[in-house]
């Protein structure tokens, strides 16, 4: 890997907390009950949370978009959550739930020269990201921008981790690895439990039965682990995901980018160390 796309990859590591804490902290379901959602699980309001931005769309937009739900669990929830509140309602509640969220853990941070800074850096980033394939940054580029530094470093990593997911959706697609196998081929290298993934949705025989594709494509053993051929395939739609990601990056010289991962650091110790966010997560950051 190339020094740029590590250090695209190390930015992608420090932004991903900081996106994904409205997933899970209490103020954020504070709000999406307040809206009229069930808060006893987390999925109802990440649907909505994460799906507001494309508008009212249907389980099927949000099932090819998101990627590794599958269409039955999308089903459930989708668009259940456009009947419960709309859009508008549910981007103005997320908003309100970030800011409130940030605040519990930043205390006087977010108004802090360094969160300026940060989110001045990443607001350049997000504006060079290009909205072509790239529908979920789209969608969250076209919002308008917060001006409180704490909102724009929040509207800013998401704006990327989605351009990120777009890019990886194409990389994954280039492999000609659907979504149930995307998950067991990532399983397969260590990214994270089999159980882990169980929160997407697919039951046992679909699991099951991507297993078998992927073995006679001669990617996974017969113990679930990948081969020699899966690891590289899989080390090849990291790179290509890197490559896709690191285009708006390139508008900060080197320096700035080390900058930006300096100014990181106290918010994704917020994040990291708050014990919202899971230890082992999909994402398979900090295994691959």
């Amino acid at each position: 890997m190339s020094d740029e796309l590590g250090r695209v990859r190390q930015l992608w590591h420090l932004l991903e907390p900081v996106h994904a804490v409205l997933y899970y902290a209490p103020e954020a379901f504070e709000e999406a009950a307040a809206l009229g959602y069930a808060v006893d699980e987390r999925w109802p309001s990440y649907f909505a949370w994460r799906a507001a931005p494309l508008g009212e769309a249907g389980a099927d937009r949000v099932a090819e978009v998101f990627y590794s739900f599958s269409p039955r669990m999308v089903g459930a929830y989708v668009p259940a959550v456009w009947a419960v509140a709309s859009p508008d309602a549910v981007l103005a509640a997320r908003g309100r739930a970030v800011d409130r969220a940030y605040r519990k853990l930043l205390g006087e941070a977010v108004a802090a020269p360094g969160t300026a800074e940060a989110a001045a850096l990443l607001r350049r980033v997000a504006e060079a990201a290009g909205p072509a394939d790239r529908p979920m940054a789209a969608a969250n580029a076209a919002l308008p921008r917060p001006d409180e530094p704490h909102l724009a470093v929040w509207h800013a990593a998401t704006v990327l981790r989605e351009h990120r997911g777009d890019g990886h959706l194409a990389a994954l697609a280039h492999a000609e690895l659907d979504p149930v196998e995307a998950l067991v081929s990532f399983a397969a290298v260590g990214a994270a439990r089999p159980e882990v993934f169980g929160s997407r949705g697919w039951d046992e025989g679909e699991w099951r039965a991507a297993l078998e594709r992927l073995q006679k494509r001669g990617l996974v053993a017969g113990d679930g682990t990948a081969t020699e051929a899966g690891r590289a395939l899989r080390a090849e739609v990291e790179r290509r995901t890197d490559e896709a990601a690191a285009g708006p990056w390139r508008v900060l010289a080197a320096e700035e980018r080390e900058r930006l991962a300096e100014l990181l650091g106290p918010l994704w110790v917020a994040a990291v160390g708050s014990g919202l966010l899971p230890s082992e997560n999909t994402l398979g950051i900090g295994k691959v």
